[in-house]
């Protein structure tokens, strides 16, 4: 099963990586976009810019003495025929009308077509030499006088974009790197409330098959004696009658336990919410747990703490379900006397606190109910205390690690919690081996 969540763990992992690399993807592209585009735009501004310069210097005349038709003088328009060698300069070139190239600052002819295009192209003369360019006919009038050609290297746009192409795959590369370890790291932390749910979900059923083969088996065992020998005497089948009516009560008892446990694990267990007075509702457990308790001569002392110069009645009221915390404080009651010592007391004590011994978190001043249930058992050993509220625990050499000294199905005390957290409480409890336990519970005030 390890290998099923390693495997669901990968490939979470790679998930997480393949929709970040392809958001990564698409950013990158829309920012190689943007920044060409822009660079593009920013060469053809600058190209249009010289023409905007360029086209007021031009010097036109007359062909003829009637001024009927006007030329471009080239010699006077263009003086000057710079030769630079910037690899970022801006080359001039002029044709006639009829698209014959008449001046250029190019030191060779780019042998490129001539070709209209006032918004600008890119045009490649080689491998190496591409440029982008612009072309604007000179007019005056409606008769052209030639075309102005103005050409600017395309490496100003490549040299950018190929390093930001560079960045780019290193900065995704890294980043997808560093989303799949966090992406492991992640899957990690999503899949462990899963295994934990799976290993408590694993345990809880091999308890629960554990608790329930053997009662099974005996009311099997005894229904078979019971078909087998027919004309057994009346006692014999009395007998086995009641025995296989104690183990449905138990078998039913721990049905209910579960079925509770199940509802309280999803929510869905319907409280019944009224004004509980506890001290009332606790002399009531105690009196209903006199009788097994005198069974093993145990004292159950029950001492009422009351605040003093106290003029409330009912200063004991908590909102709550009535029947869940019967349930609660009768489970800590019989746990404390099946685990005390024969001819021994056991202790509960009913009080108000001001702050709650198990939490700093509560608000100063404010009045909360304390329940305390102690026995004079063997106690319970620090390794085992931290799973005495789990479920089918049982400190019992048979079927635990730890060292235990409890019958019972495991549940009483799981349920008393589960209990407590739904009325928005706490549970703790203290223990010395051999020096007895004591549960303190405590639940806000009405």
């Amino acid at each position: 099963m390890n290998i099923l969540f390693q495997s669901t763990r990968r490939r979470l992992a790679v998930w997480y990586t393949i929709v970040t690399g392809i958001l990564l993807l698409l950013f990158a592209t829309g920012v190689y976009l943007y920044v060409r585009y822009t660079l593009i735009d920013r060469i053809d501004d600058t190209l249009k810019h010289v023409i905007e310069v360029v086209e007021p210097s031009l010097v036109i005349q007359p062909i003829t003495a009637k001024f009927e038709d006007y030329k471009v003088d080239v010699l006077a328009s263009f003086r000057y025929k710079v030769e630079a060698v910037e690899d970022d300069r801006i080359d001039l070139e002029w044709f006639n009308s009829e698209g014959e190239l008449l001046w250029s600052t190019f030191t060779e002819p780019l042998n490129i077509p001539l070709h209209l295009h006032r918004k600008g192209e890119t045009v490649t003369v080689s491998g190496d030499r591409i440029f982008r360019q612009i072309v604007k006919p000179i007019k005056l009038e409606t008769k052209t006088l030639g075309y102005l050609r103005v050409s600017h290297p395309w490496f100003e746009v490549t040299r950018p974009i190929r390093q930001l192409t560079r960045d780019l795959s290193i900065g995704i590369g890294l980043m997808i790197f560093c989303v799949g370890a966090i992406g492991w790291w992640l899957s990690g932390i999503a899949i462990q409330p899963v295994k934990d749910s799976y290993s408590s979900l694993k345990q809880f059923t091999a308890d629960a098959s554990h608790e329930l083969r053997n009662p099974i088996a005996t009311i099997q065992t005894n229904v078979q004696m019971a078909l087998a020998y027919p004309e057994a005497e009346p006692q014999l089948q009395q007998q086995q009658l009641r025995v296989i009516e104690r183990l449905t009560q138990r078998l039913g008892r721990l049905v209910n336990d579960l079925l509770f446990l199940a509802r309280s694990d999803t929510g869905i267990v319907n409280m019944d919410w009224q004004d509980v007075p506890l001290d009332g509702l606790l002399f009531e457990v105690v009196e209903e747990q006199r009788t097994i308790a005198a069974a093993k001569n145990i004292n159950l002392h029950l001492e009422i703490i009351e605040p003093d110069n106290s003029e409330l009645e009912d200063i004991f009221v908590v909102k709550g379900d009535e029947d869940s915390l019967a349930r609660l404080l009768t489970n800590l009651i019989a746990n404390a006397i099946e685990h005390s010592n024969d001819s021994s007391n056991v202790e509960i004590e009913l009080s108000l606190v001001d702050k709650p011994e198990v939490s700093r978190r509560r608000e100063h001043g404010q009045k909360y109910v304390q329940v305390k249930v102690k026995d004079t058992g063997g106690g319970i050993s620090e390794t085992a205390l931290p799973y005495i509220f789990d479920r089918f625990y049982r400190i019992d050499p048979a079927r635990s690690r730890q060292p235990t000294i409890t019958t019972g199905t495991g549940l009483g005390l799981a349920i008393a919690k589960a209990i407590v957290e739904n009325h928005q409480g706490q549970i703790t409890v203290e223990s010395k081996e051999h020096q007895g336990t004591t549960f303190t519970v405590i639940l806000d005030v009405k």
